[in-house]
């Protein structure tokens, strides 16, 4: 039986990022190739039209350039998501792409906020925060992975420059902070070493018996473990028995 914590890659796990950014593309191809302009389905603060902009905002881009910087973090950080968080990968998508796009209603500046870089924010903050928090190795390595290749991000959840939805970007942050709080089960099983499970007895342990009472390593085997070792490996004895039957001439013993 699979074990469903175990990490395993699948085809779901790069097929349905691809099938996200090929949505946000083809919306940008339909304003280019027919010169149509969605602007006006973004995110506009506290107007009950804006609130549409929650659904369809994330796919209107500005310009080719603004489509590029969102492209290839929103693939890697949702296949990150997708690959480690198996469990709650939809919750953690679907529910941070709406209570982003609410929080930036709420918060923003009277203006369009378009863009897929609030979920960026938010699958950014959730990685990062919740590896941290799970302490099990291979989240805290992706956790240090988003750092390092995206920790700059930091910077621009702040108004620093009058044309970015700095809105959106830190309600991404915190949407992403409370999921990695609200979804405190980690989701990778927890490994115990032998020395670590109840039942565990020192006498036992192959390893440990290379060692002497002091702590010193023994380079040859203890006698008892090379007499468990040779019973193991010997060859069983054979034991060949000989039939044979009286000749009623001779009396001959033919073997």
């Amino acid at each position: 039986m699979s074990n469903k914590k175990a990490l395993h890659f699948s085809t779901d796990v790069i097929l349905y990022p691809l099938l996200f950014l090929f949505a946000i593309v083809m919306v940008f191809w339909l304003e280019s190739r027919f010169n149509w302009n969605f602007n006006y389905l973004g995110i506009y603060p506290r107007k009950i039209e804006g609130l549409r902009g929650i659904i369809f905002g994330p796919f209107i881009h500005g310009d080719i350039k603004h489509l590029f910087n969102n492209s290839v973090p929103l693939v890697v950080l949702t296949t990150a998501l997708f690959y480690f968080y198996r469990e709650n990968r939809w919750k953690i998508l679907l529910y941070g792409f709406l209570l982003t796009g609410l929080f930036t209603w709420i918060i923003g500046r009277p203006s369009l906020h378009i863009g897929a870089s609030g979920v960026i924010y938010m699958l950014t903050s959730f990685l990062l925060f919740k590896g941290i928090f799970s302490k099990q190795y291979q989240l805290t390595a992706l956790s240090f992975a988003v750092i390092f290749i995206y920790g700059s991000f930091i910077w621009y959840i702040f108004p620093t420059d009058p044309k970015i939805s700095w809105e959106g970007h830190l309600s991404g942050f915190i949407v992403g902070l409370l999921f990695a709080l609200l979804f405190n089960k980690n989701p990778l099983e927890d490994k115990k070493y032998e020395w670590e499970k109840e039942n565990y007895n020192p006498e036992e342990d192959a390893f440990l018996k290379h060692f002497d009472d002091e702590g010193n390593f023994i380079e040859n085997k203890p006698e008892k473990l090379k007499d468990e070792i040779k019973e193991e490996t010997s060859p069983r004895k054979i034991t060949i028995r000989y039939t044979y039957k009286k000749d009623s001439d001779s009396q001959k013993k033919d073997l």
